[in-house]
């Protein structure tokens, strides 16, 4: 929890690469100036609200309280925080092809009976 580590977050840009690949502002989930807003400041934030760095200002103990919903969000920072979980944290969507079921085993069904499956062909 050193000062160099939060001054080189606040130089890093914030990227989710497994929930946004391309992108925040290709996602189509923030406009322009939200996904600039988050870039700039969700690495600070991420690391405030996992605890990697401790707070060193009241701002960084209202990111915190915001992100745990002790607090309504007033600046665009915590706007924009609280919207990146909501979007990462939604529930995904269903496949048009279904869910995937297991298969139930009818325990009355008995595979070794010969006539269900039997066919005669008559030779007449």
């Amino acid at each position: 929890m050193t000062n160099e580590s939060r001054e080189s977050l606040v130089k890093k840009p914030f990227m989710d690469k497994r929930n946004y690949p391309y992108g925040f502002a290709r996602s189509g989930d923030f406009s322009i100036k939200e996904a600039k807003i988050l870039s700039e400041s969700g690495s600070v934030i991420a690391a405030l609200v996992d605890g990697k760095i401790a707070p060193e200002t009241d701002q960084d103990m209202r990111y915190i309280a915001v992100a745990h919903g002790q607090v309504e969000p007033e600046s665009s920072e915590e706007k924009v925080w609280l919207k990146y979980q909501k979007r990462i944290n939604r529930p995904k969507a269903a496949s048009i092809y279904g869910s995937k079921k297991l298969a139930l085993v009818d325990s009355d069904d008995d595979n070794n009976s010969s006539n269900d499956d039997d066919i005669v062909i008559d030779d007449d």
